[in-house]
């Protein structure tokens, strides 16, 4: 089983940068990958972005259009979320999930850190 625990959201001026962690612990090597994904208030939760645990070979969603970047450091079980030029409308709670193999969806939801950005 693997535990997540997000970090580093906070409230931030639109065009300011944040980087989110995402601790795990448990069966971490067993993972497939790691996801970020996020929801505002009244949305359904959507994914942003993910990166395969071995290669760390990287996929995003659309609208991120260069302003986000996930990475990974193996050492240290820890997945990242580099937001850039971030807008009033990345305002949400972001949350990290693992995907234990390509067949299975993503689960193991840490509890999510709040982005909150001003305008």
């Amino acid at each position: 089983q693997v535990r997540l625990v997000e970090s580093g959201g906070g409230l931030v001026q639109a065009g300011d940068s944040l980087r989110l962690s995402c601790a795990a612990s448990g069966s971490t090597f067993s993972s497939y990958a790691m996801g970020w994904f996020r929801q505002a208030p009244s949305k359904e939760r959507e994914f942003i972005a993910a990166i395969r645990w071995s290669g760390g070979s990287t996929y995003y969603d659309d609208f991120v259009k260069g302003r986000f970047t996930i990475s990974r450091d193996s050492a240290k079980n820890t997945a990242y979320l580099e937001m850039n030029s971030l807008k009033p409308e990345d305002t949400a709670v972001y949350y990290c999930a693992a995907q234990p193999s390509i067949a299975t969806p993503f689960g193991s939801w840490g509890q999510g850190t709040q982005v909150t950005v001003s305008s």
